[in-house]
């Protein structure tokens, strides 16, 4: 059996995304900025790509702009926002424990000039509100926190936060990093308090190199890629036609009887943790509660293993066909212990033992069965070889 419970990092593009995209590059192959019937087919399609997207968040169509994933709509987000309203102040806030698609953008306007407020959280990973509360001021532009850490879990208090924003200084704006949250959870910017809210399409068995960032209208932003002025001049660049389709294709039906999905995730969640907790010496990061109403989002599961090193389990569960992760997907190749743990006071030696378990909605209970069993055997063994 193969148990894939790396979904956080990626998740499997379906068949149904799949077969949309391939009408296009097959059939609607124009490009929808050139005038001729086929240009009109793929703008066409561009358009009901907005209408879906703008249906599922309740926002207008005129405010989601295709990127080329996170990353990107991490950094328009920020880096658009800073540059286009600096003459209003250069005071931004963020937490300690986002993801390096927005720390790297905040590292960057810090070399501009702009001061960045980094806010503490609590050792379940939810965001100091009081910290919060007294970080905004008069000249604070920009708050950005994300709606699920991708390590952990936590789903951040948004429209709190958004409140918090809004009482204190109403001409900031608040950005929300969706990007593991959006496809897991019911997300409405406009009743939320939310402003701007990132998407990346390979999250929901979507396809990779491709997402959006929803833009209230209200806000002040300038572009960060410039060129033939596509996107009414927010994002320049051929409109990735297949791309945006195949997102929207995959985001309906992730939304599509949302809430037997979620309760799903939760089960296998449940489930998993309910195994784990027979194990000795195991640590659940974050919330371990499982529920809609706990806090935490359905499909992150953060444990460490006392004495065993992930990279030696997760390589151990990979030989038997089952696949983890040792913390986020985009830093996992840099030797350096987890900055959402140690920002919750995990200890060190328990950071290093840590290994991420994310699920897809595709999961079965069965295949958290096999894990379970297969980690009953593995860490007995690995625990032995624990170095002195």
């Amino acid at each position: 059996m193969q148990a894939y419970f790396d979904n956080s990092a990626t998740t499997r593009c379906i068949p149904a995304v799949r077969e949309a995209m391939d009408r296009i590059y097959d059939e609607d192959y124009g490009n929808p900025s050139s005038l001729h019937m086929m240009g009109v087919n793929a703008e066409k399609h561009v358009k009901n790509v907005r209408e879906v997207l703008a249906r599922i968040l309740k926002v207008n169509e005129k405010e989601i702009v295709f990127t080329s994933g996170g990353t990107e709509s991490n950094n328009m987000a920020i880096i658009g926002c800073a540059m286009a309203n600096k003459r209003s102040g250069n005071h931004i806030i963020t937490s300690s424990i986002e993801h390096a698609a927005v720390l790297e953008p905040m590292k960057f306007l810090e070399e501009q000039g702009f001061s960045v407020t980094y806010l503490p959280v609590d050792e379940k990973g939810r965001v100091d509100l009081a910290a919060l509360k007294e970080a905004v001021r008069e000249d604070t532009i920009l708050v950005s926190v994300m709606c699920v850490n991708n390590e952990i879990g936590t789903i951040e208090p948004m429209e709190e936060i958004a409140g918090i924003v809004k009482q204190k200084n109403p001409k900031a704006y608040f950005h929300v990093d969706a990007i593991q949250g959006f496809g897991k959870l019911k997300l409405y910017p406009k009743r939320m308090g939310i402003d701007m809210l990132s998407v990346s399409g390979h999250k929901i068995n979507g396809p990779k190199g491709v997402g959006f960032l929803y833009i209230d209208e209200k806000v002040k932003i300038k572009p960060i890629i410039l060129g033939g002025g596509q996107q009414k001049g927010m994002r320049s660049g051929t409109d990735n036609v297949p791309g945006v389709v195949g997102l929207a294709k995959a985001a309906g039906i992730a939304y599509d009887n949302f809430e037997e999905k979620q309760n799903h995730l939760y089960e296998l969640r449940r489930h998993m943790i309910d195994g784990l907790k027979n194990f000795d010496c195991v640590t659940i990061n974050g919330i371990e509660e499982t529920g809609a109403d706990t806090g935490a989002a359905p499909h992150i599961i953060s444990v460490s293993f006392a004495g065993v090193r992930s990279e030696v389990l997760l390589h151990a569960l990979e030989d038997k066909e089952i696949y983890v992760s040792a913390g986020s997907a985009c830093s996992s190749n840099k030797p350096s212990l987890s900055k959402t743990l140690l920002a919750t006071g995990t200890p060190k030696d328990v950071i290093e033992s840590t290994v991420r378990i994310s699920f897809g909605t595709s999961n079965t209970l069965e295949e958290v069965e096999y894990c379970l069993s297969v980690l009953r055997d593995l860490i007995p063994v690995l625990q032995k070889y624990v170095r002195k």
